[in-house]
């Protein structure tokens, strides 16, 4: 670790934040940059981010930074990720990455650091110009560390103490992962109010069915059969559907026999949602890790990847996870086996608890 990258507190140097997405892990990577904010209050921090998920860190592009509409970056730069991924060669794409170039490298960054360890994110580092790019020791893509100046090792075992101890490579002690404020967007709120009206106020759950893939997904069915349970016990339940043709949202309702309701969201409103429910229940998504970053209380039904690594992180929880479960990131089709023996009965008394518990 180079001298020079430390930091006396007070001081305001210019600091870019590269990562992409998706909703959970830039959710992830917020409590350690909200550290360093509070480490650097004068400092100039910008992000990139996907255009899809800029929503969680402001409600627009007209925002004021350091405002509850941008609580906690100065500058967003949005990054075409999945445009670049379908066309790599074209010359839209080189335009929108020329682009990209010239606007990072118009707000001088001197450091960049890059919370995805991916060759891309590290390119996209390295072409803001920063003097010092700072990355994890041991990235996801081991190609992504040529680019790194400051490499950083990570002994904490889950991502977001992770990422904690990659920022702490601008100051002189390490930094805790800071409790984070996301955008309020107040036509959000006032359409998150209608919703819950329609619902029971302060009695209301959320199921989020969908995963990042097949074999992170707990069976839609059970997500009916639990809804229709908890309605038993007195509480409404939203079901988070993706769009209007969800199949995913419409076998929960189906298997639910009409008592979960399905809502179509979007991210602002998602998280305008989410700051008023009772409970969520979800896998291993950007719902699950929405709802902890609010320190909502969840459910987290977990499967291939390693709750110990990626699980809830701030808020009362209940994990399940069997014990024939294996950490495993390949992205198969089906739920995987352990994920699968966890029944309804066990989810059902687990959020039971936790929504009996927070009365």
């Amino acid at each position: 670790m180079t001298s020079d990258l430390h930091r006396k507190p007070g001081s305001a140097p210019r600091i870019l934040v590269v990562r992409t997405g998706a909703m959970g892990d830039i959710l992830h990577g917020m409590p350690a940059i909200t550290a360093l904010r509070q480490a650097f209050p004068q400092a100039e921090i910008g992000w990139v981010v996907e255009p899809h998920w800029a929503p969680l860190l402001e409600t627009s592009v007209t925002a004021k930074p350091r405002s509850a509409e941008r609580p906690l970056v100065d500058q967003v730069h949005f990054a075409e990720t999945r445009a670049w991924s379908k066309h790599p060669a074209s010359l839209t794409t080189l335009q929108s990455i020329l682009q990209l170039r010239r606007e990072l490298r118009a707000r001088r960054y001197e450091i960049a650091i890059d919370l995805q360890g991916s060759i891309r994110s590290a390119i996209i580092a390295k072409l803001s110009g920063a003097k010092q790019i700072v990355g994890p020791a041991e990235p996801r893509e081991k190609q992504a560390s040529w680019m790194y100046g400051t490499k950083v090792a990570t002994r904490a075992e889950h991502v977001i103490e992770q990422g904690s101890e990659i920022a702490s490579a601008l100051v002189d002690v390490p930094m805790l992962p800071a409790e984070v404020s996301l955008p309020l967007d107040p036509d959000a709120e006032r359409w998150a109010e209608t919703q819950i009206v329609i619902q029971a106020k302060g009695r209301t759950v959320l199921l989020a069915p969908s995963a990042g893939w097949g074999a992170k997904q707990w069976p839609a069915e059970r997500y009916g059969e639990l809804a229709l349970r908890l309605g038993r016990n007195g509480y409404s339940v939203l079901v988070n559907a993706v769009h209007e043709q969800d199949p995913l949202a419409a076998i929960v309702v189906r298997a639910s026999e009409g008592t979960a309701k399905p809502v179509i969201a979007s991210i602002a409103q998602l998280i305008a949602l989410t700051r008023r429910m009772r409970l969520v229940v979800a896998g291993d998504t950007g719902p699950l890790h929405l709802a902890a970053a609010l320190h909502v209380p969840v459910v987290a039904i977990f499967g291939p990847t390693d709750p110990a690594r990626n699980g809830p992180y701030g808020t009362r929880s209940r994990v399940l996870r069997d014990a024939i479960s294996v950490r495993d990131h390949r992205r198969h089709a089906a739920p995987e086996a352990g994920l699968l023996r966890i029944s309804v009965d066990q989810v059902e008394t687990a959020a039971l608890e936790l929504l009996e518990n927070n009365a």
